[in-house]
């Protein structure tokens, strides 16, 4: 009597596989934020003239971190202060900030952080 061994092939049960990759996509869906937080930004629109009219406020900060406000050099102890008082009679809120090329943001930041200080919310950033 001859018993013929039939080739079966092994086959991997893929139930428990699914299962864990479906797990780990719960688990990631969850950890990853919903939403990235970052400062609220607005699409530059194209306008004839590239440049700040006259009656825009430049705070420039230039490569040996001297501060100043259109061709009026500052303190940076002062610069809140003195934007106050720029800013209190007019009706548009908005100050540009021009930096150095080779500062870092940070020391860009800190004016921005002082411009919103004194109550400036719409900051326009320039490039040389």
């Amino acid at each position: 009597m001859g018993m013929s061994l039939g080739c079966r092939k092994a086959e991997i049960n893929v139930t428990p596989l699914i299962d864990v990759l479906l797990v780990l996509i719960i688990i990631f869906m969850v950890v990853v934020p919903q939403r990235s937080v970052g400062l609220p930004a607005a699409v530059p629109q194209p306008a004839a003239d590239a440049s700040p009219q006259l009656a825009d406020i430049v705070v420039s900060v230039n490569k040996d971190r001297s501060i100043s406000i259109n061709t009026e050099p500052i303190q940076l102890e002062r610069l809140q202060e003195r934007l106050r008082t720029i800013f209190a009679a007019r009706a548009s809120k908005v100050v540009f900030v021009r930096g150095a090329g080779d500062l870092d943001f940070q020391e860009i930041a800190a004016v921005i952080d002082i411009a919103k200080g004194a109550g400036i919310f719409q900051v326009g950033l320039m490039t040389e």
